[in-house]
């Protein structure tokens, strides 16, 4: 009798074995679970982030509001017909590396020490006058260039 106890007690203690430690366990069940549940919160975030750019996404395609947003901002672009203003705290000190910095990399985001000159009626000048004006600016800087190499 004891021997069949004994064999008894050994078949329950092997039929118990996968069901919690094996490849189907609940232990492995449970793990799943977890995993599932994590899976679910990432998909449910990104999916978020995907309708985000994807409303992002129709407005740069449909509209030039998007467009000219990031083009201000980001770029540091304006209108043609539009004047750039910066308002400078007269108390604030001049940031070091701009009051005898002259060089020919990019300015923007900087403040400059100068005085700030402020013209009440620009004059508005067609795409062509623009543009000679740039050619005559452009060729000025050449001559002065050269005099400066030559003499």
């Amino acid at each position: 009798m004891r021997i069949v106890t004994f064999v008894l007690i050994l078949l329950l203690a092997m039929i118990q074995y996968p069901l919690w430690w094996g490849h189907g366990g609940w232990l492995r069940v449970h793990e799943l679970q977890q995993q599932l549940v994590n899976q679910t919160e990432k998909n449910a975030d990104l999916k978020l982030r995907n309708e985000r750019v994807q409303g992002e996404v129709v407005d740069l395609q449909n509209g030039t509001s998007a467009v000219e947003e990031r083009a201000r901002y980001e770029m540091g672009m304006m209108k043609d017909s539009e004047v750039f203003v910066q308002f400078v705290s007269p108390n604030s000190p001049a940031p070091a590396n701009s009051v005898n910095a002259q060089s020919s990399a990019s300015t923007r985001g900087q403040v400059s020490a100068a005085p700030l000159r402020v013209v009440p009626n620009p004059v508005s000048r067609s795409k062509e006058e623009r543009k000679a004006f740039e050619r005559q600016a452009t060729k000025d800087k050449m001559d002065a260039a050269k005099k400066k190499q030559g003499g």
